[in-house]
């Protein structure tokens, strides 16, 4: 296993080409542009028989950050990557005062932390933990992790409609307006979701902060319904400085086992994730960090033996700013059943 890791680390190595040093900057048609992007290539293997070992590409994004003037601003991002192409953030903002700032178009639903962190910035390669071809938490799929519940289940992730937000001192603020379909797709009735959070800046390193989401989707029972989630997140240190911890808690309901009599039952997930970053002075490689999760995800409390935990050790190699290769070993242990597991290296070009 360690001459394999070895050797894909240094067929990565090899591939993965020089980060530019700056984005690119131009000017057109009334307004400033910055443009940017990522590729992520991954291989991954898991120990589901059935399951093939694959290299793709996981994200190819351009960013498109356009600036009017201090009040007008905005951002198009397109990713092609799976054989298509597509769009996830594209919207307009306009930026009132440090206090309030409102945009409008499609962008992350005001959730849960681990979401909203970007792909470039987090250290571990995928947020579900998925393991390929395995797919046995109840209503979800796949393993019973944190962020599966709530991507899943439509409280985090993308979705178009308005979003609110600013800051004030030691306070911030972001609420989110929105059709609950999620990505690209269209209204399937005349409700709303809405989802927000309120941040806590105890000191410069330590943010605490409280989420609230309902999800309104159709019940063939009552034509319309709406799912409640609510939590809270901690926060301690920054990225790429020495040690990074984040953690939180979410509750609600997982309204895809929804019965056409009482209701959707209530799901649990804890998660905690921690990395430390270590600089190193070098020509080729300028950090190393080691890091690990562990998830926890019941989707139905009032059953037993549904359950699942996921623990993830990994690291990143950081080549220069947020360019890097990284490992991550999935391990599941369900309730009952076989542990499963899913190997992933990644590599993180960012300009």
């Amino acid at each position: 296993m360690l001459r394999r890791l070895a050797r894909l680390l240094a067929v990565f190595a090899l591939v993965l080409p020089l980060p530019l040093s700056a984005q690119l900057e131009v000017s057109g048609r009334g307004a400033d542009l910055r443009i940017g992007g990522r590729v992520h290539s991954q291989y991954s293997v898991s120990s589901i028989d059935a399951a093939t070992s694959d290299f793709f590409i996981r994200r190819a994004r351009l960013n498109v950050d356009v600036a009017v003037n201090d009040f007008l601003s905005g951002r198009v991002q397109p990713e092609f990557s799976g054989g298509s192409a597509s769009v996830l953030d594209a919207y307009a903002q306009l930026d009132f005062s440090p206090g309030f700032r409102i945009a409008v178009g499609q962008f992350k639903r005001s959730f849960d932390i681990f979401e909203l962190a970007s792909s470039t910035d987090l250290s571990l390669i995928e947020r579900d933990g998925r393991i390929e071809g395995y797919g046995v938490c109840s209503g979800v799929g796949s393993v019973c992790s944190y962020s599966r519940l709530t991507e899943a289940l439509d409280f985090a992730g993308r979705d178009q409609g308005v979003r609110v937000e600013g800051s004030s001192g030691q306070l911030s603020y972001q609420a989110t307006l929105t059709n609950g379909t999620g990505l690209n797709t269209s209204d399937e009735n005349d409700r709303k979701s809405v989802a927000g959070r309120v941040t806590l800046d105890i000191n410069e390193n330590v943010r605490a902060s409280g989420q609230l989401a309902l999800h309104d989707y159709v019940d063939p029972a009552a034509d319309n319904a709406t799912a409640v989630a609510f939590g809270g997140d901690v926060e301690i240190g920054t990225w790429r400085d020495g040690l990074l911890v984040q953690a939180g808690l979410i509750i609600g309901d997982n309204w895809e086992l929804d019965p056409v009599t009482s209701g959707p039952p209530s799901f649990l997930a804890l998660q905690g994730v921690a990395s430390y970053y270590v600089p190193v002075d070098g020509e080729r490689v300028v950090g190393i960090e080691p890091l690990a999760r562990i998830s926890y995800g019941d989707p139905d409390t009032d059953t037993n033996d549904d359950n699942g935990l996921l623990i993830t050790p990994g690291f990143m190699v950081y080549i220069m700013g947020r360019s890097k290769i990284g490992a991550n070993f999935d391990i599941y242990s369900p309730a009952t059943g076989d542990k499963e597991f899913s190997f992933k290296i990644q590599s993180f070009l960012y300009f």
